[in-house]
């Protein structure tokens, strides 16, 4: 085999190679003996067929075979030979056709063209100082809690004659009570969809409803109908209710006062906890493991931004475009669906691929140096840790759970999703290892307050193995009236 360097402009390369026709007919002919021992041609006993006849017959296939062979096998031994590291496959184009039918070889001649790799200087982990910002679960938050699930887990009773007489002159529904109401909602005197609903209870005093709604409802008595005037507000989750004018036919039916149970372990019994403390520690554990998924999250981002000042090398120009188009593409996205960041907005196109163009190169020279860390200090993925998180994320999908593992396990890129963040995660801890690490104590407001407490870690899709990071956006349902905030969503 032939080698001619024909470009060295930094990472850029490209070669000539020439493989002699002596050693493509040598393979052809290797390849013809094992078809004349394994085809079946009429007229001709198994492994007797000659060797012009499977010439005749095979030729242009084992040309093409063989060529393919040819060229991954020469196009790997550049590879080994100048100790090449591609940042992506190289890019192959044949100069000299092979024959498509019987006919003696020629030198095979292709071109090889590629990135390589930069060399990434290992930091000293040691000198790099960090603070771990760490919190622990306030008494009073557990308090409150508590609280809440308390007021969740309220019952309601009626009001008795008494309790109504000693209201005085207004008997009727006051602040604090839950009035049970029927009600009919109307724009230009025709009911709306989603305006109607029967056997509604509702706070008294309390919010949830557009304005002006509870308010006119307070001091009614059960039995009575109403009809109240209310607007829409101009940001409604409903375009076709949004700022419009309605009235709402009101019919009280019952008015009760909510019963707040006490803190003990009878309301701990009542949602599945032998004792009050049991259901305090499990609140307390939960909320203890969001603060330090936080403290996580802080440290990580600081030193992979001490990393990426680090890595001060040029990266391969073609991981730059990859990434580059990926975060274009995201962004085109977001520009269709309206969820594109309002800064970007306001931004020029030149000057939206120029910021991006930046971040794309950032994430590459930063991947690039977390899997080199990885690769020198030989950290890998177990196929057991690979397996935990497959098994965890089918976990996510009720009743489906086979369904995901068979998918995981169809799919190498899927399984890729899931080994990155475990590399990059163990990559992150095996420096942390090394580096000067300060804990200090903050209190969780302030550790909630971290204004990039949300910014995800800047690990990047394009590091020699494969790692990637993704963000999961949720969408909010629409609301239906008369809810002004439209639909409640708790998360934990």
């Amino acid at each position: 085999m032939q080698v001619t360097e024909t470009l060295s402009d930094g990472l850029k390369r490209a070669f000539a190679v020439v493989v002699p026709a002596a050693d493509i007919e040598t393979r052809r002919l290797s390849r013809f003996s094992e078809l004349a021992k394994q085809v079946n041609i009429p007229g001709f006993r198994p492994g007797k067929v000659p060797m012009p006849i499977v010439r005749q017959r095979f030729g242009g296939a084992v040309a093409a075979e063989v060529m393919e062979q040819s060229i991954n096998e020469a196009t790997q031994q550049l590879l080994t030979e100048r100790d090449l590291r591609p940042a992506m496959t190289p890019k192959l184009e044949l100069v000299t056709s092979e024959p498509t039918a019987p006919g003696p070889a020629k030198d095979l001649e292709f071109k090889v063209e590629l990135e390589l790799l930069p060399d990434v200087p290992m930091p000293d982990f040691s000198t790099f100082t960090l603070t771990r910002h760490v919190a622990k679960v306030a008494a009073e938050e557990l308090d409150k809690a508590l609280a809440d699930i308390a007021e969740r887990n309220r019952a309601l009773e009626d009001l008795s004659p008494e309790d109504l007489a000693a209201r005085g002159e207004n008997p009727g529904a006051a602040k604090g009570d839950v009035l049970t109401i029927d009600y009919i909602g109307k724009i230009d005197g025709v009911a709306f969809e989603g305006g109607t609903a029967t056997d509604t209870d509702v706070d008294v005093g309390g919010s949830g409803f557009i304005p002006g709604f509870v308010e006119q409802i307070e001091g009614m008595r059960p039995g009575e109908t109403k009809t109240i005037d209310v607007t829409f507000p101009a940001e409604y989750p409903t375009p076709d209710l949004a700022g419009k004018q309605a009235t709402f036919d009101i019919t009280a039916k019952q008015l009760r006062r909510p019963v707040v149970p006490a803190i003990d372990d009878t309301l701990a019994e009542k949602i599945g906890f032998d004792t009050l403390e049991g259901l305090r520690g499990t609140l307390e554990g939960m909320r203890q493991r969001r603060l330090d998924g936080l403290t996580r999250m802080r440290l990580k981002r600081d030193l992979l931004d001490l990393l990426a000042e680090r890595a001060t090398f040029a990266p391969p120009e073609v991981l730059v475009d990859q990434e580059f188009e990926q975060i274009w593409k995201n962004l085109e996205a977001g520009r269709a669906n309206g969820s594109m960041d309002e800064d970007d907005k306001a931004k020029s196109e030149d000057q939206l691929r120029e910021d991006y163009r930046t971040i794309a190169n950032r994430r590459v020279r930063l991947g690039l140096m977390l899997g080199e860390i990885g690769r020198v200090n030989q950290i890998v993925v177990t196929p057991e840790e690979v397996n935990a998180a497959m098994r965890a994320e089918a976990a996510r999908y009720p009743g489906r759970e086979a369904q995901m593992i068979e998918f995981y396990r169809s799919y190498p890129a899927a399984i890729d999703s899931l080994r990155g963040p475990i590399f990059e995660d163990k990559v992150v801890d095996y420096v942390l290892d090394s580096a000067q690490v300060t804990d200090v104590e903050v209190s969780a407001e302030e550790l909630d307050r971290d204004p990039d407490e949300a910014k995800p870690a800047e690990a990047s899709a394009a590091t020699p193995s494969g790692e990637e990071t993704a963000t999961q956006v949720e969408g909010t349902p629409e609301a239906a009236a008369p809810d002004a905030g439209g639909a409640e969503t708790t998360a934990t």
